[in-house]
């Protein structure tokens, strides 16, 4: 039987609690907005408004043309409808080559495995060993056949910024169009696709807020993708299926209320999770932050502990009530080390005991001071059952 105590949640990463201004907008949706919005009749008009409205809000909080968003299922949708929209568009024209950086979440690596498959080639540029992705090497792999390189604006397992504007400087100065997974920092970074300079940008709902199920890709406009879902008509033959309103609707107020929240969750999360890490570091010898010389999202932390098993601390983690991970959730329940702590070159003790901690604007100093006096006894006795080698 599961636990009935709601636990200190501590996995923002993964996902996020729904707001409640989303979730009452959502509810009501549910109850009386029940109409197609490709239908002409009246209900139909009104749902249509509400998708009209989202987009609307949307777009505010990327600074972007709410004519330039898509609605998809969600972040991996997004990843795959910019990968193969673009590959599928390009590839008559000879462009079948792909620069990623081998840090990407599964939803952009995977996909261009299945290219890889189908013949294209695909090239996976390293990182730094603090998790940061050196546009002069992206620039280095960058082919007269590639069509597109995709590099996340921030990681989901150790925070790291990447430097995406720079990166989608000198993929355009060699005509190569770039995409960005933002799915870790819209709603908790400022977002402008502007700035960013990218051609694509995908999102995700439920990591700001919103409901799972929801999300959406931004094409810059004038961009040739092709659609990956065929049918009807829907979101001006850009993506195929009848839209999911009420989501959609819960998307809409979950990114209005995270343009309006955003500076005083940055100023809130930020202090508590510098309090964690901090007192984590002082209180626990032998641990080490992830990935701490580059710029972070300000939720996240990513520390190893020596001569720890990751995933038997996460059970006594959770024993105790608190909610962790030891990387991305849609890696869950894999034995294999985390491919990013892998790809910056960490060395296997480190990689094999290291923890995410991904805080949001519901947790407190008191959840954090929690935190801090159960950790190092868990950590002392585990580390008392176990012969494995300190990390060098």
């Amino acid at each position: 039987m599961l636990n009935s105590v709601v636990p200190i949640y501590f996995d923002h990463n993964a996902t996020t609690p729904l707001h409640p201004a989303a979730l009452e907008a959502m509810t009501r949706a549910l109850a009386a907005d029940f109409g197609n919005a490709s239908s002409v009749h009246a209900l139909g008009q009104q749902a249509k408004a509400h998708l009209d409205t989202a987009r609307a809000r949307l777009g505010a909080l990327l600074h972007a043309d709410a004519q330039d968003l898509v609605w998809t299922a969600g972040g991996t949708e997004a990843d795959n409808f910019a990968i193969r929209g673009i590959a599928e568009a390009l590839e008559p024209r000879g462009r079948t080559h792909l620069v990623a950086s081998a840090i990407e979440h599964e939803a952009v690596l995977n996909t261009c495995r299945h290219l890889e498959r189908r013949g294209w080639q695909v090239s996976l540029v390293a990182p730094t060993r603090d998790g940061l992705v050196d546009p002069a090497a992206v620039d280095a792999a960058i082919t007269p056949q590639t069509a597109l390189v995709s590099v996340m604006h921030a990681n989901n397992e150790i925070g790291t910024i990447q430097p995406v504007a720079d990166i989608a400087r000198l993929a355009q100065a060699r005509g190569v169009l770039m995409h960005t997974d933002a799915v870790q920092t819209v709603g908790k970074t400022d977002v402008d696709v502007g700035a960013l300079g990218v051609d694509l940008l995908s999102l995700s709902a439920h990591k700001f807020g919103g409901p799972k199920g929801a999300g959406a890709l931004w094409i810059r406009r004038g961009t040739r993708v092709a659609p990956i879902l065929t049918g009807g008509r829907h979101e001006r033959n850009r993506r195929a299926g009848t839209e999911n309103v009420p989501a959609i609707v819960g998307l809409g107020v979950a990114a209005e209320c995270a343009r309006r929240e955003l500076s005083a969750h940055a100023e809130h999360v930020g202090a508590l999770r510098d309090r964690l890490e901090a007192g984590v570091l002082a209180a626990v010898p032998g641990t080490v932050v992830n990935g701490a010389g580059a710029p972070r999202v300000w939720n996240t932390t990513n520390i190893s502990f020596d001569r720890v098993e990751a995933e038997s601390l996460l059970i006594a983690l959770d024993l105790e009530g608190f909610a962790v991970s030891t990387g991305s959730a849609c890696s869950s329940g894999t034995l294999e080390p985390s491919h990013v702590l892998k790809a910056m070159r960490l060395p296997p003790a480190r990689t094999q005991g290291a923890l995410r901690f991904s805080l949001g604007p519901t947790n407190t100093d008191a959840e954090v001071d929690r935190l801090l006096d159960v950790l190092p006894g868990l950590v002392d006795k585990l580390r008392s059952l176990t012969r494995m080698p300190a990390a060098r």
